[in-house]
């Protein structure tokens, strides 16, 4: 019987069926509509996601020798998510971790900055929970009047399909979602008062915060297409990335290309503060209670930016078309792009920064700009990897990992190897994993590394740093600082 990994992302939601030797059996897939009100906001309808997940899951399950032993949820994170705790309606949509509408909050906050960052490992972003209820507090009185009486739940994705799945009967979260949040203290493991009071978020509103893998819910067959499993693996989708990438020991890394890009470091149990520009935070707690942690570079936009070539420009008719573009000059000709598309996550931090593209001449063709495109995730990469402990390996996935280019260009950006493994999807991976162990499917993490093996391993080749350099001074032109 193989395990039922439910990926809840930006723009779509991937489900997988995992074998016990680590194969996925089946897939599902299922996009779902993002919307932007007023220009720097991004909201998601949550039935939406949650049809999405209906959808990507029966897709998977029709493709599945036998129906699976267990479920493991993994997410986007940061989204705020309100539901009706009888109905399970949202009266609001939500509101994404790409959303920028609460700089003005956040800068109002910053007396309580170096507060918030000791407790929490983050820094006052709009990036992170707490300040969009804080904003729906402020701007959805009547929604917030719910919250407040009771009838209306608080969550992040997981929490809500959770919800769902379970026809309303588990409120919960775990620690890698709850440490995004700025309502979690990474040393009490719990929700903090003081944090909860400073936002204004009534502490009996938010979810149980549970393990990452063991006894979490049970799926309700009334619900969830005929099904009573046991949801047994929970964890938000960079953390979920790190487990699957069986980055289990102390300075291991890995890169997820996605919407965004995240870096994340393994530091064991200790909790390792960054004055370089990156968070601390929880990567996953077991059920006894030991808590790993992980220093984490949160870029906000890189496959984005491919994307907005795509649909945006009109330079490109599909995203894995960049590579063949990009391969026809040997270089950008001097383009550089700093895709600050919703501002600048690590390790800049500035939400008010804005795209900016130099160095175009009578000479610049579009594949120039695909090539910038490339050659600015890379770059935004070594900016977050030059601010970590050394590192030996990269382990890379998430969708531009297939760039057979970029995984080079990153190679020789930052001089060590870049590993791809052959399952690239490992976000849904590690929520696989988790629940196995948290079922029995597994046993041990050394029974898990053997199901990873190597699709290809880029070496370094050599760096000239010119580009580079123009980069870093376009960096100082984006912000407002």
């Amino acid at each position: 019987m193989g395990v039922l990994a439910i990926d809840a992302g930006t723009t779509g939601v991937t489900a997988l069926i995992v074998t016990e030797d680590g194969r996925v059996e089946s897939r599902g897939y299922q996009e779902f509509a993002q919307h932007f009100p007023r220009p720097g906001q991004v909201e998601h309808n949550p039935e939406d996601i949650w049809q999405a997940t209906l959808s990507a899951c029966g897709t998977a399950l029709r493709g599945a020798s036998s129906p699976p032993s267990c479920v493991g949820i993994t997410n986007q994170r940061e989204t705020a998510v309100l539901w009706d705790r009888r109905t399970l309606a949202a009266p609001y949509r939500a509101i994404v971790w790409q959303d920028r509408r609460t700089a003005g909050i956040c800068e109002r906050l910053l007396p309580f900055e170096e507060r918030v960052s000791e407790l929490t490992g983050l820094r006052l972003d709009p990036y992170f929970t707490g300040t969009k209820l804080t904003w729906l507090a402020e701007n959805a009185p009547s929604v917030w009047s719910d919250v407040l009486s009771g009838n209306i739940a608080i969550g992040t994705v997981d929490s809500y399909l959770i919800a769902r799945l379970t026809a309303g009967a588990r409120h919960v979260t775990d620690p890698s979602n709850a440490s995004r949040t700025l309502l979690y203290g990474l040393a009490s493991h719990t929700w903090d008062p003081w944090l909860c009071d400073l936002f204004g978020v009534p502490m009996d509103a938010l979810p149980e915060i549970v393990p990452n893998y063991g006894p979490i819910g049970t799926t309700d067959p009334s619900a969830f297409l005929g099904l009573s499993v046991p949801i047994s693996g929970v964890a938000g989708d960079q953390q979920a990335a790190l487990f699957g990438q069986t980055c289990f020991g102390v300075g291991d890394v890995k890169c997820t290309y996605g919407t965004g890009s995240f870096i994340l470091v393994n530091t064991g149990g200790e909790i390792v503060r960054s004055d370089a520009g990156l968070l601390t935070t929880v990567a996953w707690q077991t059920p006894s209670g030991e808590v790993t942690y992980a220093l984490e570079g949160s870029i906000f936009v890189t496959g984005a930016a491919v994307q907005w070539l795509r649909d945006g420009l009109g330079l490109i008719g599909t995203a894995p078309e960049s590579e063949a573009i990009a391969r026809t000059v040997p270089d950008s000709g001097g383009v550089v792009f700093v895709p600050a598309l919703t501002g600048l996550g690590a390790p800049h931090w500035d939400p008010q920064a804005r795209g900016l593209i130099t160095g175009i001449t009578r000479g610049t063709t579009r594949a120039h700009l695909v090539r910038a495109t490339l050659e600015a995730i890379a770059f935004e990469v070594r900016d977050v990897v030059e601010a970590t402990p050394p590192i030996s390996v990269l382990k890379a996935d998430g969708g531009a990992s297939a760039n057979n280019l970029l995984m080079q260009l990153q190679a020789d950006q930052l001089g060590v190897p870049v590993e791809r493994p052959v399952i690239q999807e490992t976000t849904a991976l590690g929520a696989a994993f988790l629940a196995g162990l948290g079922s029995g499917v597994w046993s041990t993490q050394d029974e898990l590394r053997k199901t990873w093996h190597l699709d290809h391993r880029f070496t370094p080749g050599p760096r000239d740093d010119t580009t580079y350099t123009h980069w870093r001074h376009a960096i100082t032109l984006t912000t407002t600082h």
